[in-house]
């Protein structure tokens, strides 16, 4: 055979292999492995505004009417007063323990000034100075028996507001004793805990007058040492600041301000919050058109990024948790809670585990347009169906994994309980069909929807839904062969290979 005929002829079967930008070809059994993540790395917030109720963000369709019967101003024109969630509902805890282990983070802006009425006396009509809410026994064992009751560990913050410091400025434990005692006291636990809720926004945050980085690590030497004889199990963790390095805007300690302090602060696990834009609730730019480009859906590892060099700076050995993350920050655009921020969740979880990322912590689990679960009827949301698949298959061994086609993108994890299993997560965000070619016979779950921003979610052409008692239909896979499989446009696909 002449030279050229060579050429044609290798030009034909590497067509027919990997396809003219139709196929991506999976290689699985000498993947290097890059890392783990914590068994509980998808977890979830429930913001203590919800536990005790408050002021949080208006739904879309109701803002212009709400507007108009209240005299509030500039951001607090955006929030309405919500009652308490309540979390004995027995639909809410079976779609929580579906989710299989995780953290629940119980804290956010609420927490920062909110009193403990550690008595079983009617809850009081107004906190005592220098706090601004109040939490009951009743709502906290709500929180614990809800952990408890979803295979939930339960991660927080406390208070920072005036009430928390002594006549001469010092910050005193008083109330951190008081709701530690009451929650040993019902057999429940606290795993770890920050300081208080962002302290890169201290001023917005109920922190004192004057706030800095010089007082952050006085009161968190004199937090730590509490801890250390009262609940030394409980990981202390921080700081848990946002912002820096996507949304500056409003930001008042930069995370240096915080750590390059005397004395030191030092965390068992560094924490930051991502969130790659506030929504058009708070005037927002990001459009749904742009909601699967390439730069939306790598600026997660942009927040990371700036982050890791502040934890390799300044506590270098600690794991990085990012506790609070959703879709945008404010509530969520309207489309967040349609099948168009399924790419966006699964894709930043796949991309921080590759990352080093310990735990990522969705913002909510049952309120505003970025919930997991509608607010009013706890239905399932689009991505609670991509977290569910996520916390059935992804393990926690996560390995490299090459994308060979733009706008497909690919993650390898351990199967979830199969220590020699794989489990594969392929998304497509492109407009066409592709295809991707297995090495081995798999178990297949397809996601697709009919349009982007739809609230109705296909599994293997079958719509998701509740059964009829509210529990976590039975999700049924479909066994594929090696070779080539199928990637719909704008699908989310799993492929589990029990053997390899």
């Amino acid at each position: 055979m002449q030279k050229n005929q060579w050429y044609v002829l290798t030009i034909i079967l590497t067509c027919l292999t990997f396809g003219a930008r139709s196929q991506s070809l999976l290689h699985l059994n000498d993947l290097k492995m890059i890392g783990k993540v914590d068994e509980r790395f998808q977890s979830y917030n429930i913001e203590m505004c919800e536990v005790i109720g408050g002021d949080f963000w208006i739904p879309y369709n109701l803002i212009d009417s709400v507007r108009k019967t209240t005299n509030k101003k500039g951001i607090d024109a955006l929030k309405w007063k919500i009652e308490p969630i309540n979390l004995y509902e027995k639909k809410l805890r079976n779609l929580a323990s579906a989710l299989g282990s995780t953290y629940v983070r119980v804290s956010g802006t609420w927490a920062n000034a909110v009193y403990f009425q550690n008595n079983d006396e009617e809850k009081m009509t107004q906190p005592p100075a220098g706090f601004k809410n109040v939490l009951t026994r009743q709502q906290w064992k709500g929180v614990l028996d809800f952990c408890r009751s979803v295979n939930g560990k339960l991660v927080t913050s406390f208070p920072i507001s005036d009430g928390m410091y002594d006549k001469a400025g010092n910050w005193t434990p008083t109330q951190v004793k008081s709701i530690l005692e009451y929650t040993r006291a019902v057999g429940g636990e606290i795993a770890a805990a920050e300081l208080f809720n962002e302290p890169s926004h201290a001023s917005h945050g109920d922190a004192p007058k004057g706030y800095n980085g010089a007082r952050f690590a006085k009161d968190l030497a004199a937090f730590k040492a509490f801890a250390a004889q009262e609940v030394p199990q409980m990981k202390i963790i921080g700081p848990g600041s946002t912002g820096e390095g996507i949304l500056p805007s409003g930001l008042d300690l930069s995370v240096d301000e915080l750590l390059a302090t005397t004395p030191k602060p030092s965390f068992e696990v560094f924490t930051y919050h991502y969130y790659g834009m506030v929504s058009r609730r708070c005037m927002g730019g990001q459009k749904p058109e742009n909601a699967l480009s390439a730069e939306w859906l790598s600026r997660t590892e942009k927040g990371f990024e700036f982050y890791q060099k502040a934890r390799d700076k300044y506590v270098p050995d600690a794991p990085i948790w990012c506790t609070e993350t959703a879709e945008t920050a404010c509530g969520g655009n309207p489309w967040a809670a349609t099948y168009l921020d399924s790419f966006r969740y699964l894709e930043q979880l796949g991309r921080l585990a590759k990352k080093g990322v310990q735990v990522v912590m969705h913002n909510t689990l049952a309120r505003s347009e970025y919930a997991l679960l509608d607010h009013d009827t706890h239905n399932p949301r689009p991505n609670y169906w991509a977290a569910l698949l996520w916390g059935k298959f992804m393990g926690t061994d996560v390995y490299e994994s090459a994308n060979t086609e733009a706008g497909v993108d690919i993650f390898v994890h351990s199967l979830k309980n199969k220590r020699n299993g794989r489990s594969v997560l392929v998304i497509n965000t492109n407009d066409n069909e592709t295809s991707v070619v297995i090495p081995a016979g798999a178990t297949h779950y397809l996601l697709t929807a009919d349009e982007l921003m739809t609230k109705k979610v296909k599994l293997n052409g079958q719509e998701l839904k509740l059964t009829t008692n509210d529990e976590v239909p039975t999700l049924k896979g479909q066994k594929v062969k090696a070779g080539k499989v199928a990637l719909p446009a704008h699908s989310i696909l799993f492929l589990t290979f029990e053997k390899l």
